[in-house]
């Protein structure tokens, strides 16, 4: 039986690698075309299109999504969103997490140089070579900029996978010292199910059935110099690992 639903799953893994292949033939062109316009336009064309294909490869996938909100979201002021990183489908269920917005991520500057993908990839966040200090410095100013024309950014604060059974993972300081400069709130999100639905351990682990993701309540940096980060680093973690327990989120064993 065991090795009947393996095969099954392996059918639905390519199933969806084909459904994912589509997606980048159809916004491939739009992403050539976009290159004529300015890049704040550019990133916002495409994060729009690629959120209504992503509902529609949801749907096909029968990854059933839900926001749940314990605090209502403001959308129409720019916020530093930060979400705990268990898996490799964070990055699509970002944009069915974040909606009626404008947002921008960090992107590994490798990617860039996948072909098809990479044009797609390089439009709609902005890219960093993380072992070039002069790199990391000027992504910084670029998400900073991104903030000042009312868009909001998302990072990811433990930096990679989380591959533990703890709830979270140590939090760099990055998104912290930008919140604090530009004085923007933080947003915490959880992604309770993307580790159930793809393992990172395991490309072929995708499976259907439901995603969650929670809007935690807004952390405000009124008050906080970049002496105090180390106090409002806590505070978000605190924040989200009581909110990972609370959920009951599958990965955590201890």
């Amino acid at each position: 039986m065991k090795k009947v639903l393996r095969f099954i799953q392996i059918i639905y893994n390519i199933y969806a690698f084909i459904l994912f292949f589509a997606f980048v033939l159809i916004v491939f062109p739009i992403a050539l075309l976009s290159l004529l316009l300015p890049k704040k336009q550019r990133g916002n064309l495409i994060y729009q299109i690629s959120r209504l294909i992503i509902d529609g490869i949801f749907l096909l996938l029968f990854i059933n999504h839900e926001i749940i909100k314990e605090q209502p979201h403001d959308t129409k002021k720019p916020s530093i969103f930060v979400f705990n990183h268990i898996s490799y489908l964070d990055a699509i269920v970002i944009l069915k997490a974040i909606r009626n917005q404008h947002i921008r991520g960090l992107g590994k500057a490798e990617i860039g140089s996948v072909p098809l993908f990479g044009l797609i990839y390089s439009s709609a966040v902005i890219m960093v070579k993380r072992k070039d200090p002069a790199d990391r410095a000027r992504s910084v100013s670029d998400l900073k900029e991104a903030i000042s024309n009312n868009i909001s950014i998302i990072l990811a604060p433990e930096g990679t996978f989380n591959e533990t059974n703890n709830p979270l993972i140590n939090f760099y300081d990055g998104a912290f010292k930008i919140a604090i400069e530009t004085q923007t709130p933080i947003k915490p999100l959880l992604f309770l199910d993307t580790y159930d639905r793809l393992k990172y351990s395991y490309s072929l682990s995708l499976t259907p059935g439901k995603s969650r993701i929670v809007y935690l309540e807004e952390v405000s940096v009124e008050g906080y110099s970049l002496e105090s980060l180390p106090q409002l680093k806590q505070k978000v973690y605190d924040i989200m690992e009581a909110g990972l327990i609370k959920y009951k989120a599958s990965w955590i064993k201890v």
